[in-house]
Formats: structure tokens, sequence, C-alpha cells
């Protein structure tokens, strides 16, 4: 590990004033990805930023219903808060079904967001990566890529988001807030703060250098049956194949609405409004049509083509139970 400076920053605004003034400086919360990466050298931060005693550990109600998730509020404690058990179910069972219980216990909602990619490429410093190193080449196009994209992908990378708590939160059309290096304040929806590669895949969210994740806002809790279906190659500590963030609201076996959002896919959690039209509009092949909305364009990489008919066969599962209910 390269040597770094390191200070607390005792406001949110000296983080992001100490974070923004300083070449190679990094936000630190849990550390839980951050420190693995500084260990292998493909994190190489100059400069340390604690941002673990800024008062972004609480979860709040908000004026319109919903809930607002300060930045370091902790994996477990946002999992076990009964509100969210309660009102936003896919969420907590997302967050359980991920890492070890220690680690939920140190990882932060803001280091979920922008935890990064698993590909066994990125972390193997020997190899060409164009998210390590830009313009170096992708080698899991062509080598083992069992865990990769089947959708969104680019001919630079094929990488794709670790998050299982991203998943749930963009089923539930969550906002993102922060705190820019203007000292403004802004809001992002989920679905716009994750980037598709394209021709820059290092280039992994739309916040800019030095912007600061203060909190997560959930609108009204949503109406239905709350699913989270991750399937792995093994049962726990493993990052998801493929997983489903369901809210479907059924009856008599007809489904009235229907949210789907997609991990282990794409470069980003992946939700298609067509597929969740599909489902409502029902027909004895919804599921395989809200499928084939899922995977339009989708390509396999060889080691990964299982996934097309495994998303399939997963969104079958969760509709089935949510409809024998």
């Amino acid at each position: 590990m390269k040597e770094f400076t390191f200070e607390r920053a005792a406001t949110p605004q000296a983080a992001v004033a100490a974070v923004a003034g300083k070449a190679g400086a990094k936000f630190i919360g849990g550390g839980t990805n951050l420190l693995d990466l500084a260990k292998l050298e493909v994190e190489t931060p100059s400069h340390i930023v604690d941002v673990n005693r800024l008062g972004l550990d609480r979860i709040e109600a908000t004026a319109e219903g919903g809930l607002r998730i300060g930045a370091s509020v902790r994996n477990s404690d946002l999992a076990a808060d009964m509100r969210v058990r309660r009102d936003y179910a896919v969420l907590s069972r997302a967050l359980l079904s991920g890492a070890t219980g220690q680690l939920r216990n140190k990882a932060t909602t803001a280091g979920n967001l922008l935890q990064r990619t698993r590909c066994y490429y990125f972390y193997d410093t020997s190899k060409p990566c164009n998210k390590r190193e830009p313009g170096s080449g992708c080698s899991a196009i062509g080598g083992f890529n069992r865990i990769h994209a089947i959708v969104g992908a680019s001919d630079r990378c094929i990488a794709t988001n670790p998050s299982d708590m991203c998943v749930a939160l963009r089923a539930l059309d969550a906002e993102v807030e922060t705190l820019t290096p203007a000292g403004t304040a802004r809001t992002i929806p989920i679905a716009d703060f994750h980037r598709l590669p394209g021709s820059s895949p290092e280039v992994e969210t739309v916040l800019q250098p030095g912007e600061l994740v203060t909190g997560v806002t959930l609108p009204k809790p949503v109406v239905g049956t709350h699913v989270y279906r991750k399937v792995r190659d093994r049962a726990s500590y493993a990052f998801a194949l493929v997983s489903v963030a369901a809210v479907i609201q059924a009856k008599a076996g007809r489904i009235a609405s229907a949210r789907l959002a997609f991990g282990g896919l794409a470069h980003k959690p992946w939700r298609v409004p067509e597929a969740e039209r599909a489902l409502v509009e029902g027909g004895p092949d919804a599921v395989d049509a809200a499928a084939d909305a899922v995977l339009l364009g989708a390509r396999g990489f060889g080691s990964n083509d299982f996934k097309i008919p495994l998303t399939r066969r997963t969104l079958r599962a969760v509709v089935a139970d949510v409809t024998k209910a």
C-alpha cells in the first residue's frame, strides 16, 4: 500500500473542501472497499478524508411520507430498522443478502452506492483493464467472464455493478442527495446515478470530483409484495450472478402493478419499464414478454452465456412466488 495522508472532517462542507482541494484525495466511511483496493494498489489515494463524524448516521421520516437515510448509516442498522423492514422490505432483504454480518456492521449507505466492480481483471493489476487504466484493453472480453454483463456493456468494458442495495433502491425509485464542490446541494434520481461503460468505463457515476454523498431518500412506501431473489454460486458471501428486486401487487393470480430491477446483468442496476408493463397487461406469455424486454440486445461473452436463460428462470420464479401468495 502506498503512503497517504489522513484527516477527519468535522462538517460536510469541510470534507468536500478537503477532497476538492487535493489531487488524489478520497473520502472514507466504512472503508470495506477502498482499503481492499488500496492494498492491491488498484486505488492509490494520496489523501484520505474520514467522513464518519458528519452527523450523517440517522434514518429520519420525511415530510412527504418517505425516509431519509444518512450516508453514514451502516448496512446492518438500515436492514434492521423497523420502518425499513415494514415499508421497504425489498431493501432490507437485499442488504441482508450481501456480504457478511461483520462487513454489514461496518459498510455505509454511501459506500454501498459507490462500491466498485468485482471483475477479476479489475483487481489484478498485471492484467489490462480499461476501468483501472483507460485505453489498456478489457481482459474480460475473451477471458473468463462468468460474473460479467450481458446487457448495457460496451467493447471497452463488460463489468457489472456488485451492489445488492442499489438494485433495491432502483426498484423503489430512490434519490441520492449530495453536496457539490461548489457547496450546493443536489438530488440525483438513482436511475441516473450510475453510468453505463460506453467509451469511458472508468467513470462509474455522475458525481463530480470531490462531490460528497450525504444521504438517500426513499419515496412513500410502495404497496405490494416485496421480493429480493439472488442467484449466486454459493449460498452466502457471494455476489449475484442474477438478482431481482421486485415490488408486485397481485390479486387472484393477476398482477395489478410491478416494479422490477435486476442485478448482476449490467454496469448499473437494470430496470426496464416495458418489462413491468408486460406483466401488468397479462396474458399467458406475460413473463416471457417481460423477460424479452429485460434481455433486449443481451449478449453473452462465453463463460456468462448461461445468464440469459438464468434471468428468465429467475424472473419466472419471482412472479410465481408472488402470484401464489
